[in-house]
């Protein structure tokens, strides 16, 4: 693939050394830059990560949480356009080409979502996804988006909107919080279909209460800071949806 932009992907991973071999093997050849964000690791995250890539840039995380990894990530990328993935192989780097066609042709953020035709999960739970769907329809309902899927975290953006969305959180509350500001920012945003796929190895941090909890409240915070309802839809087609 041939393009006028370079690109970025930041890959927040702490202890993932057995899922990254099979992460970086999905990425495209023709990305520009891999940051790994380290979350402190104890296993060789680290040097299994420098060993398949030896053009890695890795920063250590000086926080916790996927916030602080993932905001440490886009303060360090080069690229022209970021794209955001998961280190546990949940997240298959080969849709990337459709997260950047997506921007390519007009969106300024594309959000990968697994409720529209194409898109799936092979992992989340009844818990999760009702959860997921009730905060999605609370979104919509206050900020006048159009979302299917709030608490995803396959997402890509130009670099050059990071300042609009300010991003200011630690958590896994992360991508709530980019959702809402992108599309109060006045951001056009296109919902890309993504399959999300089990976790190979280990354990997953997320925790359906707490974490569902922590995304709750980013709402009702960002909703009484009084910003202004989402713009009107634009017409990039049936996905674009703020």
């Amino acid at each position: 693939m041939k393009l006028s932009a370079s690109i970025t992907v930041v890959v927040p991973a702490m202890n993932e050394a057995e899922n990254l071999p099979h992460v970086f093997a999905t990425l495209p050849s023709w990305i520009d830059e891999v940051i790994l964000v380290d979350g402190n690791s104890t296993d060789d995250t680290v040097a299994v990560a420098r060993r398949l890539r030896p053009d890695l840039h890795v920063v250590t995380q000086t926080g916790r949480g996927k916030g602080n990894a993932l905001i440490a990530g886009f303060a360090a990328a080069k690229g022209d356009i970021i794209v955001m993935i998961d280190a546990d192989g949940s997240t298959d780097g080969r849709e990337i080409g459709l997260f950047v066609e997506a921007l390519i042709e007009g969106a300024d953020f594309a959000k990968g979502s697994r409720y529209v035709p194409g898109g799936g999960s092979s992992d989340i739970s009844v818990v999760r996804s009702f959860g997921n769907r009730v905060l999605t329809g609370l979104t919509n309902m206050l900020y006048g988006t159009r979302y299917t899927d709030l608490c995803y975290g396959y997402n890509a953006f130009w670099a050059r909107h990071l300042d609009a969305m300010a991003l200011d959180c630690d958590g896994f509350e992360i991508e709530t919080l980019m959702n809402v500001r992108a599309s109060q920012a006045g951001l056009l945003i296109q919902e890309v279909p993504s399959h999300e796929h089990c976790r190979i190895h280990g354990e997953s941090n997320l925790h359906a209460v707490r974490d569902g909890w922590r995304v709750l409240k980013t709402i009702l915070r960002e909703r009484n800071r009084g910003l202004v309802a989402a713009p009107a839809p634009s017409s990039l087609g049936s996905c674009a949806i703020s």
